[in-house]
């Protein structure tokens, strides 16, 4: 979820990172299935529908490695997502189950991925400014916010099996 700027335009501000163990799962939700897919991954912008659930939106975000970035959403018909989804969407389906977990005054989205990227856990925090300090739980691993990879819209034209072994994870 974006914060919005006093111009009413959505600011994603981001970080990323990789998860270390399983120590998460205690204290996380039940998690919510996720499939999303792009229309168009920039730059300028990164265009991805997404079903959540049994709710569906539209993304507009700005195609950069930046951690804070414009951002808008919007809700769309679930039928009109399946159908974006299964026909206009370049690359392979993003599928991951997203869970929230609460830590340190913030509330981390840990997804763990599943179809062709299988095996890959990122957790990501949203601040309210760049500098903003959080405290790092203990299954936290290396941040990964600058390494275009890690983008799910990277990882829909170029998923985590797909990797060289070498550097799935340097």
């Amino acid at each position: 979820m974006a914060c919005k700027r006093v111009d009413g335009m959505g600011i994603e501000i981001e970080r990323k990172f990789l998860v270390r163990d399983e120590s998460w799962r205690n204290e996380a939700d039940a998690g919510i299935v996720c499939v999303q897919g792009y229309l168009c991954v920039g730059p300028p912008v990164a265009v991805r529908v997404r079903i959540m659930g049994v709710s569906a939106n539209i993304n507009i975000k700005k195609s950069t490695l930046i951690i804070q970035r414009d951002e808008f959403e919007y809700p769309i018909p679930l039928d009109d997502a399946k159908e974006l989804l299964a026909g206009l969407c370049d690359g392979y389906p993003v599928e991951k189950t997203r869970y929230r977990l609460p830590y340190g005054g913030y509330t981390w989205e840990i997804d763990e991925f599943a179809g062709v990227n299988a095996g890959l856990v990122v957790a990501e925090i949203e601040l309210p400014r760049e500098d903003a300090p959080f405290e790092r739980p203990p299954w936290l691993g290396a941040e990964v916010s600058a390494d275009p990879r890690y983008l799910n819209s990277s990882l829909s034209r170029h998923p985590f099996t797909h990797w060289s072994s070498n550097s799935a994870r340097d």
